[in-house]
């Protein structure tokens, strides 16, 4: 049985960060923002997400100052706020042109944003990206803000040829204790985006 409200905690605060930068074109723009609803619309996710009483935002970022809360937090407290957050997440426009990649800057930005959800113990950053930083701060000092502050990062690595950016994230991106997950390009976003989800609401990490 779901939990209710009156029985429900926060467990986790999850921020989904999704890369619009320059080497994201509109139809793999698209790819991100369907897979991320296809994923919140699963039946398990949707039950691990009522129970936990997870809250759930997204954010979108490319270069410096770009940077946007497009979905601010919602607390999922029953099916309906599932549903209504993915139907909200498929929905939501670009919200930049195309530009350069700046991580720092994105994990800075939402490192901040969880001051408004400061009852859920556990918080992540869940970032995926196409590309390594060309712009922006320093990607070590916006990393160390966010274990400083208690915040996980995990990753998914959205690969062209090779492993360049699945070994980007790994060294220089998650925290200890973090993953990414390869997406063998953006056509394989909707596959990663519900198995990483999945992996932090379902399964332990380990």
């Amino acid at each position: 049985m779901l939990a209710t409200p009156a029985t429900a905690a926060c467990r986790m605060a999850l921020l989904l960060a999704i890369d619009i930068s320059g080497s994201v074109d509109d139809a793999e723009y698209l790819l991100q923002v369907e897979g991320t609803a296809a994923a919140l619309e699963d039946p398990v996710i949707i039950d691990a997400l009522v129970q936990g009483e997870v809250a759930l935002s997204v954010m979108q970022w490319s270069s410096v100052g770009m940077q946007k809360m497009v979905q601010p937090w919602r607390r999922i407290r029953n099916e309906g706020d599932a549903a209504a957050f993915a139907r909200a997440a498929k929905a939501q426009e670009r919200a930049f042109g195309k530009a350069d990649t700046a991580v720092g800057d994105a994990i800075a930005f939402a490192v901040d944003q969880f001051n408004a959800v400061p009852d859920c113990p556990r918080r992540v950053i869940d970032i995926s990206g196409d590309g390594v930083q060309n712009a922006g701060g320093p990607l070590a000092v916006a990393r160390q803000r966010a274990i400083d502050a208690g915040i996980s990062i995990n990753a998914i690595a959205i690969e062209g040829v090779g492993f360049a950016i699945t070994e980007f994230y790994h060294r220089m991106v998650i925290t200890r204790g973090g993953f990414v997950v390869t997406a063998g390009g953006h056509l394989d976003y909707p596959r990663a985006i519900r198995l990483k989800i999945m992996r932090e609401l379902v399964r332990p990490i380990g």
